[in-house]
């Protein structure tokens, strides 16, 4: 059949073309002459309508087979072309693209992060909860509503950075500052909540302290707060034990020291034998054998009362750390400084 014949010529002409084709654009030229809407195969498939039934299916099914065969072709040169370009490219530069790349170094969480993490994870499992507040603070929540009202000379003591320029608008007559402590959250929470209740309060904390290898303006701290009927001095003892050794080790102990805070009472200090002699006495300890690691107290009255707990009816205890004396403590660092330099050298060891 002359249609059938005709099919075939095309079909070793545009084959014979690719073959020459230089470039995508030749390329593209044999694609629109031979399947393009006016191409020679799309005429010719045009025709078959033309034919009788027998010829119908014969010239159909050859028409196809060179359209799909075409398509293909033009198909696999355009990739050689474009492979061939890129062969070219790489020549012309000194760079050698078959280097196996280079991998950017994976980075970790900071030390203080990963501190606070477990520190979190350990009271969580204790049955406490996490609570939040604002780093900027008003003086009634920093300081007046924990026991310490103006003229406290335990005021003293955290001497902060005020902001002048900041009012509160339900409190415009109030001094607004940067927190000294996470403490304020405590009393945010109970004002919203009523006891039974047990939350910890992970947070930044700022003072005028000049920088020194144990002090930073910023550092972070974690409070506890249990509030609930008969609460005892045994349970903070007990809740403290669990507390270290989990975070320090099985073999570690406690001490408790009489201390003062304004809102605890009894206080007292909490020191853990020293991780290099366990208590013996070594150089890093003093000769004495413990390390201190945070405060802690009964909850004052007066403190349940501000924020209208009954005081009769249910007691408290409070707690908190430095997460930077962690830090030091865990890893034996000398200069609290060095958890801020970031210096990569020193913190891709933790």
């Amino acid at each position: 059949m002359a249609l059938i014949e005709q099919l075939e010529k095309s079909h070793k002409e545009a084959l014979d073309g690719l073959k020459k084709a230089q470039n995508e654009d030749q390329v593209e030229e044999i694609r629109i002459k031979y399947l393009g809407r006016k191409g020679v195969v799309t005429s010719a498939l045009r025709q078959i309508k033309d034919l009788s039934s027998d010829q119908k299916k014969a010239v159909g099914q050859k028409a196809n087979q060179i359209r799909n065969q075409l398509e293909e072709q033009i198909k696999q040169t355009k990739s050689d072309i474009s492979s061939l370009k890129i062969e070219e490219k790489l020549k012309e530069t000194t760079f050698d693209y078959s280097l196996p790349g280079k991998m950017p170094p994976l980075g970790n969480k900071h030390l203080i992060s990963q501190i606070i993490e477990e520190v979190v994870e350990i009271l969580v499992g204790l049955g406490y909860q996490v609570a939040e507040g604002p780093e900027i603070e008003l003086d009634y929540y920093n300081f007046t509503a924990l026991n310490t009202p103006p003229g406290h000379p335990a005021r003293s003591l955290q001497d902060t950075l005020y902001l002048k320029d900041i009012k509160d608008s339900k409190k415009p007559k109030e001094e607004v500052l940067l927190r000294t402590h996470t403490s304020p959250i405590q009393i945010r929470y109970m004002e919203k909540h009523n006891p039974p209740l047990y939350i910890i309060a992970p947070g930044k904390a700022y003072r005028r302290d000049i920088a020194d290898p144990s002090h930073t303006p910023m550092f972070h701290q974690i409070e506890g707060l249990a509030v609930d009927e008969k609460l005892s001095f045994g349970d903070l003892k007990g809740t403290l034990e669990v507390f270290v050794k989990r975070l320090f080790g099985e073999e570690r102990a406690i001490r408790l020291r009489p201390h003062f805070f304004p809102f605890t009472e009894p206080s007292a200090e909490v020191d853990v034998s020293c991780s290099l002699c366990l208590g013996k006495g070594c150089r890093l300890c003093g000769g004495n054998g413990w390390l201190e690691i945070l405060g802690c107290g009964m909850v004052d009255p007066n403190v349940l009362e501000e924020v209208g707990v009954d005081s009769e009816k249910y007691r408290g205890f409070a707690f908190g750390m430095g997460i930077e004396r962690i830090a030091v403590l865990k890893h034996g660092l000398d200069d609290i400084r060095r958890l801020y330099d970031n210096d990569i050298r020193f913190l891709e060891q933790f």
